[in-house]
């Protein structure tokens, strides 16, 4: 009976407490709802019989040296060329390797270079660091006898597409931009998007839902919450923007919105917006070989500048489909932040350890434990109280794997449903475990302590740390909806 009202008072805590979340439908902007045909000029058959050089550099950016292919076309002249700036994650060259040699056999001169590692992790981002490293080499590119300067720009992707607009607001040097699956609205706003798109596919519960939106309201990452719009604003460069209508991982509708709005604004009408059917967020196929039509409007676009700059009708192509809104996640609040929780797994893994490193150091000093009703009573306990530290241990454990996978799920853009609701079905059981648990370790001390037992300063310390803290486990477990109903 205690365990079950315990369990209901547990289960209104993640009804409650904020943040609330809940994305609503996509009202786009008519002009979405029928684009016209891409018209034939721009999708017009390459040539790949062009031959090139390679030709490997470095680069010097300051505090770091970055390694670079350049690819180009044997013809004589000079020619339009195009630096690629990369996503996220490690940012090789090698990823654009087949794209860059299509375009330079058919005019363009490429370049690729390796991301910097250095002032660059997982957590701290610096989009305007990058945008600095793309302007150093974009510098190097321009210098070559068989580059024309006036038409050479940056092409950037996902991420790129943050630091790209920063780098052409600051330099006149850019010629263009070419934005690929650019997101425009902050990261948090599109990776959540995506880890909700993911979840629909998956047919995960809505509690698991509410696990990844506060867990992700209490990360605290510098670029998280990055605005991109004022750096769209001072574009003032012809910007071509392609985007695939089977991407999952940004709201492409309020994306390309974004970005019209912005270059309105700043008074840049020489945009071209192209929705490519069936093309996911590489511009791919499933991931296979770039959709038809991606690299024809690339080429066709850089070459024919400036005359493509203008184009008959600016957003073309497949016609898109967002169902949602990419809604701003709000922030934790103070008693749910990334500090307060580190602070609670702190706390309950000393209550953990505190009793067995007790009776180590107590051994250490040759003094033995009081014996008589501890020879009964107290191994029980002890054995339940181990009993819950694993159970904790697990439960965290099965928490963070479980989010790991459903982001892996989603950047790897596939997932099956059972292995979802199997991870989901384990933590919800070793939630109620932990809980069971709790109430019966309680019961058992108090049934001691009525058997005339009094524990040592030892056990005094084995009590209270594991089951406080399993108390707070129990209390951030409530906080993410592990016991929320229904299911």
């Amino acid at each position: 009976m205690a365990a079950g009202l315990i369990l209901l008072a547990l289960a209104t805590v993640g009804y409650i407490l904020p943040p609330p979340f809940d994305p609503p439908p996509l009202t786009a902007d008519p002009i979405f709802q029928t684009l016209p045909a891409q018209p034939p000029a721009e999708v017009r058959p390459l040539s790949s019989a062009g031959q090139i050089i390679t030709q490997d550099i470095t680069v010097d950016v300051g505090d770091t040296t970055l390694e670079a292919t350049v690819r180009a076309p044997l013809t004589p002249g000079r020619h339009p060329a195009l630096v690629f700036v990369q996503g996220a994650g490690a940012g090789l060259r090698g990823e654009f390797t087949t794209q860059a040699e299509a375009l330079a056999r058919t005019g363009i001169v490429t370049l690729t270079y390796d991301k910097r590692t250095v002032g660059y992790d997982f957590r701290n981002r610096d989009f305007g660091l990058l945008a600095d490293d793309a302007l150093r080499v974009l510098e190097r590119l321009r210098l070559r006898a068989d580059v024309d300067p006036a038409r050479t720009g940056l092409w950037g992707v996902s991420e790129g597409s943050w630091v790209v607009p920063i780098a052409a607001a600051k330099s006149d040097d850019v010629g263009f931009t070419v934005l690929v699956s650019a997101p425009n609205v902050s990261p948090m706003r599109q990776v959540t998007w995506a880890l909700g798109e993911q979840l629909d596919r998956l047919h995960a519960p809505g509690g698991v839902r509410d696990l990844i939106i506060r867990a992700m309201s209490a990360v605290n990452m510098n670029f998280l919450r990055y605005d991109g719009m004022p750096a769209l604003r001072r574009i003032h460069q012809p910007v071509l923007a392609l985007y695939g209508t089977r991407d999952p991982s940004i709201p492409f509708v309020e994306s390309s919105q974004a970005l019209t709005d912005a270059l309105t604004e700043g008074g840049n009408a020489d945009y071209t917006i192209r929705y490519l059917a069936g093309a996911d967020h590489g511009m791919r196929v499933h991931g296979g070989p770039f959709v038809p039509g991606y690299l024809e409007t690339l080429s066709n676009w850089v070459r024919g500048l400036p005359g493509t700059a203008k184009p008959p009708v600016h957003i073309a192509g497949a016609t898109p489909v967002q169902r949602y809104e990419a809604s701003e996640v709000p922030n934790a609040p103070w008693y749910a932040g990334g500090t307060v929780l580190g602070l609670t797994l702190c706390l309950a893994a000393v209550g953990y350890v505190v009793g067995p490193v007790a009776e180590m150091v107590l051994r250490l000093r040759g003094r033995q434990l009081p014996a008589e009703a501890n020879v009964v009573i107290w191994p029980p306990i002890r054995r339940r109280f181990r009993r819950m530290a694993w159970t904790g241990l697990g439960l965290l454990v099965s928490v963070l794997a479980f989010i790991t996978l459903l982001v892996l799920f989603s950047v790897n853009q596939a997932g099956a449903w059972p292995a979802v609701l199997a991870g989901w079905l384990v933590i919800r059981i070793l939630a109620v475990l932990m809980l069971v648990q709790e109430i019966t370790a309680v019961a058992a001390v108090v049934s001691g302590l009525r058997d005339s037992w009094r524990p040592s300063r030892t056990q005094r310390a084995a009590i209270a740390g594991v089951l406080g803290g399993t108390g707070l486990l129990l209390v951030a477990a409530a906080y993410y909806s592990l016991f929320a109903f229904p299911w």
